[in-house]
């Protein structure tokens, strides 16, 4: 396979990146690179990768009303973890990815591909902020701790899921939902089933926007032979992204009524299971808008979903206000 063209550094923005982001505007030259390889140029991932840490938080502290200092520590914790780890597992992705990136128009401006970052490079990058990330870790309880280092293999694996799956998405679900179960035990220092139901309905969620932004690569994909669910359902992508809908409000529903079923205060329920509903309404108005066929009507709806995910955790502020 010939090398791919090598992009100047002025010209290094990738191509899917959000126009006129920090990164390309005012992070110094030297850094760029180091930063588009994190994504920190498309912040939707991190967004995606923290937003069920908030739910896990937030809903442990609703059940057992005891929402505290320490709590703030974890939502500010898992930000910063979450930008870490989403960073590192990209780069991750990147560097076993760089052949197949080369070959996808969407992706080739990528840092590797493009020339901007050695593999050596990436790998001492993606050294760093594993470091960072374990150090904040090691602020958690035991159980957290433990949780947190085991979710690595599933960050290891999930860019070969391409390779030997239909399913990738699911292997993208189970990491990137995994801070439900690791911001519930840091904040109640034991695993509960209601952790558990809102982990499987994070896992739902997934499906259903990754399987969206999968579409812009369908083309690509099946030139190359890399595997997905957008290109496994194909024309009846719409079926199974509302069957992946109903799943994803039933099991965070499932977890909210699991965790304030012996609340005295039945309004924090109420309140609390508003925000799985209105979670599916905002997830079938994607649905209503969704053209496969338009690669950029897929990425705007994927980035939709920070906004999806923002409202779950908005109920679950509110009713523990109360």
């Amino acid at each position: 396979m010939p090398n791919p063209p090598k992009v100047p550094e002025q010209d290094g923005q990738v191509s899917d990146a959000v126009k006129g982001n920090w990164v390309d505007v005012i992070a110094p030259a030297w850094s760029r690179p180091y930063l588009r390889l994190s994504r920190a140029d498309r912040p939707i991932g991190t967004w995606l990768l923290l937003l069920p840490c908030w739910w896990g938080v937030l809903l442990a502290a609703l059940k057992g009303q005891d929402f505290n200092l320490f709590d703030l520590w974890i939502i500010v914790a898992c930000a910063a973890g979450a930008w870490l780890m989403r960073g590192a597992g990209c780069t991750w992705n990147d560097i076993t990815d760089r052949k197949i990136d080369a070959q996808v128009e969407r992706t080739r401006s990528r840092p590797i591909p493009s020339g901007q970052v050695s593999v050596k490079g990436a790998l001492v990058w993606m050294g760093l902020q594993t470091l960072v990330s374990a150090a904040i870790l090691l602020t958690f309880n035991l159980n957290t701790i433990l949780l947190g280092i085991s979710s690595l293999a599933l960050v290891a694996i999930y860019p070969f899921a391409k390779r030997f799956t239909w399913w990738p998405q699911v292997f993208l679900g189970l990491a990137f939902n995994w801070g439900a179960l690791l911001a519930w035990t840091a904040h109640s220092g034991q695993l509960e089933w209601p952790a558990v139901s809102l982990y499987l309905g994070g896992i739902a969620w997934t499906l259903f926007f990754d399987t969206i932004f999968a579409h812009q690569d369908t083309e690509d994909d099946a030139l190359i032979g890399v595997k997905s669910t957008a290109r496994l359902f194909g024309e009846n992508s719409r079926k199974w992204l509302r069957g992946f809908l109903a799943l994803s409000v039933l099991l965070i529903g499932l977890a909210t009524i699991t965790a304030l079923i012996d609340d005295a205060n039945i309004l924090h329920l109420v309140i609390a299971l508003g925000g799985s509903w209105f979670f599916g309404w905002h997830l079938a108005w994607q649905l209503r808008l969704l053209d496969t066929d338009k690669p950029e009507v897929c990425l705007k709806l994927f980035r939709a979903n920070r906004d999806s995910g923002l409202i779950v955790g908005l109920f679950f502020a509110v009713a523990l206000m109360l």
